[in-house]
């Protein structure tokens, strides 16, 4: 818990925040999607996927992308409407990721893009089992800031120090039920100091903090920020970690 909320409760904060985060949040670089169709053993191109906790749609939009037949699965109305307008040709289904709303046997891979830490394994798992077919795959991918990089590193002790510990950094487990490949992607994005303030004020932990206080803490990170960057741009750093596991035959 954070804030004495409970994580489902801190999951449908982000539907204070859709559009921003629609427009904030980074992407998924190429390599994410290579892993998970190596990992897999299996092409994204034409294969059936649901997009769990999909969001606005950052997943979703780029597995279409390569040809794959998506459905998106997310549970806040916010988000859910966003992802409508940014993606109303692609099927979207309310749902919980700990029970999904699908049918036993009809997916290819089931996807939990940035969303698995807000699911509870214990009954995730047996879910995402249920919808694949034999030998189908659960893959699990999520962003973090790289805590190797100096910059990022102060700001996480900040963050953590205002908002309590691991409210930044996602500290993903596998559930060990599962053969889980792993693979660990370093990636950044060049980005303005606005930019990257606006795309930290969509995490979840700064969402409930309300608006005044949050609004205060960006502040105090802009004047960090520019002391580090006065040309006021900076490479955001990136881990991506991709976790893939096939259901047993």
């Amino acid at each position: 818990m954070a804030y004495g909320i409970p994580a489902p409760a801190r999951a449908l904060a982000f539907d204070l925040a859709a559009r921003a985060y629609a427009a904030h949040r980074p992407h998924y670089p190429a390599a994410v999607f290579a892993t998970v169709e190596a990992f897999s053993g299996q092409p994204l191109a034409g294969a059936r996927v649901a997009d769990v906790g999909t969001g606005t749609g950052i997943a979703a939009r780029a597995l279409r992308e390569r040809g794959a037949r998506v459905v998106g699965v997310e549970p806040g109305a916010g988000m859910a409407a966003q992802f409508r307008r940014d993606l109303p040709g692609v099927p979207l289904v309310r749902g919980d990721g700990n029970r999904l709303p699908l049918a036993a046997g009809s997916l290819d891979l089931v996807t939990y893009a940035q969303s698995w830490h807000w699911a509870d394994p214990a009954q995730a798992l047996p879910s995402a089992l249920r919808a694949l077919r034999p030998e189908g795959a659960l893959a699990l991918w999520w962003n973090d800031p790289d805590p190797s990089v100096r910059w990022v590193a102060e700001q996480e002790a900040r963050i953590d120090k205002r908002l309590g510990p691991g409210c930044y950094i996602s500290n993903v487990d596998t559930p060990a039920a599962l053969p889980w490949r792993t693979r660990t992607l370093r990636w950044s994005r060049r980005i303005s100091i606005d930019g990257h303030l606006a795309k930290l004020a969509t995490h979840s932990a700064l969402i409930l903090l309300g608006e005044h206080e949050a609004s205060a803490f960006l502040a105090a990170e802009r004047r960090h920020l520019a002391r580090h960057f006065p040309g006021g741009e900076l490479d955001e750093p990136y881990v991506t970690t991709v976790a893939v596991a096939l259901r047993p035959a």
